[in-house]
């Protein structure tokens, strides 16, 4: 499925570069035709991963962003220890509670969401339909 997906945009990123490519990631996205509610939601969803990734994998990662039939791909990668056993589908937090959102943003902001994970970092792949 690889071949028919065209390179939009790859970036490492780390704490200092979060903002910049929140803006890029929103920038390409609507340039390949996502708007409104849902260009909202799917930029939301990865800056919620890729702040995981700076928080919780080892302050940095990598960003790929891709094009497709109908749809766009992201990937954010890390090098972190991994998410703690449950991690993906563990409840939502009280809503008193101050983090512990980001995955279920992510959900909420992707057509489709894939979370691997290991002692060697985690990859989470975020896909949004368009048009």
């Amino acid at each position: 499925m690889a071949d028919e997906l065209e390179p939009l945009l790859s970036r490492d990123f780390d704490r200092d570069s979060l903002v910049a490519l929140r803006r890029e990631v929103e920038r390409r996205s609507e340039q390949e035709g996502l708007a409104g509610l849902a260009l909202y939601r799917f930029v939301v969803a990865v800056n919620e991963i890729t702040t995981n990734a700076v928080r919780h994998g080892g302050g940095s990662g990598r960003l790929s962003l891709w094009k497709g039939p109908g749809r766009l791909r992201c990937e954010v990668t890390d090098r972190g220890g991994g998410l703690p056993a449950g991690a993906e589908q563990a409840p939502a937090p009280p809503s008193t509670a101050a983090n512990g959102r980001g995955l279920l943003l992510a959900r909420h902001g992707a057509s489709r969401i894939d979370v691997r994970s290991g002692a060697d970092g985690t990859s989470v792949v975020l896909e949004v339909n368009c048009p």
